[in-house]
C-alpha cells in the first residue's frame, strides 16, 4: 500500500463517519418533525453537534494527512496518524451523540483531535521550512 492508498483509507474511513453521524440528524430531524434548527429535543440537538463538530474537525486532518502522503511521509506515518484521527472522530462522534455533558468519549476524541492536530501542523509547517 503506497501513502496516498493509505491517505485514501483513512478519507473514506472518516467520510464513512460523518455519513452515520449525519444520518444520525437525518433521523431525529424525521422522527421530531423538526426541519430546520434543533427544536427542543436534547438527543436532535446532540446529533446536530455531533454531526457538526465532526465536519469542522475532520476535513482539516484529512487535508493534512493527503499532503503527507503527497510530500512523501511514510506508509505507516499515515498510518499512525490515520488510525488516530479515524478512532478520535469515532469516539467523540459517539460520546456527543450518546451522552448529555462531558464524557471519557468526548474527552479522549477531543484530545487526540488536538494531538493530531499539533502533529500534522508542526509537521507541515517544519517539511515546508526544511524541504
Amino acid at each position: 500500500m503506497t501513502a496516498l492508498e493509505a491517505a485514501s483509507l483513512y478519507v473514506g474511513l472518516n467520510l464513512v463517519i460523518l455519513l452515520i453521524l449525519g444520518d444520525n440528524v437525518i433521523r431525529y430531524r424525521v422522527s421530531t418533525k423538526t426541519s430546520l434548527g434543533m427544536g427542543t429535543d436534547p438527543a436532535l440537538e446532540r446529533a446536530c453537534r455531533a454531526h457538526a463538530n465532526g465536519a469542522e474537525w475532520t476535513p482539516g486532518a484529512l487535508i493534512a494527512i493527503v499532503l503527507m502522503a503527497m510530500l512523501g511521509a511514510p506508509v505507516m506515518a499515515i498510518h499512525a496518524i490515520g488510525v488516530s484521527l479515524t478512532v478520535a472522530r469515532g469516539i467523540h462522534g459517539w460520546g456527543v451523540a450518546t451522552k448529555d455533558g462531558p464524557n471519557i468519549g468526548r474527552f479522549l476524541g477531543a484530545l487526540i483531535s488536538l494531538v493530531i492536530y499539533a502533529v500534522l501542523g508542526v509537521g507541515l509547517v517544519l517539511h515546508a521550512v526544511t524541504g
